[in-house]
């Protein structure tokens, strides 16, 4: 029976998840399958892959195919070079101890360029993460200066229909009336002329003179 390390899908759609199996090669994608080694995560950055080391290294061992992402991701994991070293021992150009000392010494190496990456692509986040910030504060202050100015600008229509208001409900300001020119005074009407001094009665008729002739006794 030929045997195929294949991925199989799970997950939703738009965000695949895959395990890692070892089946019949004649089996369907999503079918059957003799033993899982591993998980496989695309929707990170980067993906995480889990691999049962021994149980893939054992399949390939036994000759198992590989399917071209299971290849890469065997070959990431360092599960091809183990078996490549694995296999050196086989044919006596290597011994155990050597094999061993040399995969140990790749594993170091990735977990130093893993960790490098990792580094830059934390690096590249914050960058990324403070470049937001700023734009996000720089439009922030673009609002408070625009809801400032609007804010003013109200404060001062309030201010002036306030105004308003006040002038016409305050009572109109009565006019001092104009000082009336104060009458000119009257001149006093022409004291009448004393009238011309009456003649006075005609002299009573004079006394009979004098020595005049006596009544009659």
């Amino acid at each position: 029976m030929a045997t195929r390390l294949r991925l199989q899908r799970h997950g939703k759609k738009g965000k695949p998840f895959f395990h890692i199996v070892a089946a019949d090669a004649r089996a369907k994608r999503d079918g059957r399958f003799i033993e899982k080694v591993g998980t496989y995560n695309p929707n990170t950055n980067p993906a995480t892959i889990d691999i049962v080391h021994d149980r893939a290294l054992y399949w390939l061992q036994v000759g198992a195919e590989m399917s071209h992402t299971a290849r890469a991701i065997m070959k990431y994991k360092g599960v091809v070079y183990h078996n490549h070293l694995l296999n050196g021992v086989k044919k006596g150009a290597l011994t155990e101890e050597q094999a061993q000392a040399k995969f140990e010494e790749w594993l170091r190496e990735k977990e130093g360029k893993a960790s490098t990456a990792a580094n830059k692509l934390s690096a590249a986040a914050d960058e990324a993460r403070a470049k937001a910030l700023a734009k996000e504060k720089e439009v922030n202050d673009a609002r408070s200066k625009e809801l400032a100015g609007k804010q003013a600008e109200l404060a001062a229509e309030a201010a002036a229909a306030q105004a308003a208001a006040e002038a016409a409900a305050a009572p109109a300001v009565e006019e001092a009336p104009a000082e009336e020119a104060p009458a000119a005074e009257e001149a006093p009407a022409a004291e009448e002329a004393p009238a011309a001094e009456e003649a006075p009665a005609a002299e009573e008729e004079k006394p009979a003179e004098e020595g005049g002739e006596e009544k009659e006794g």
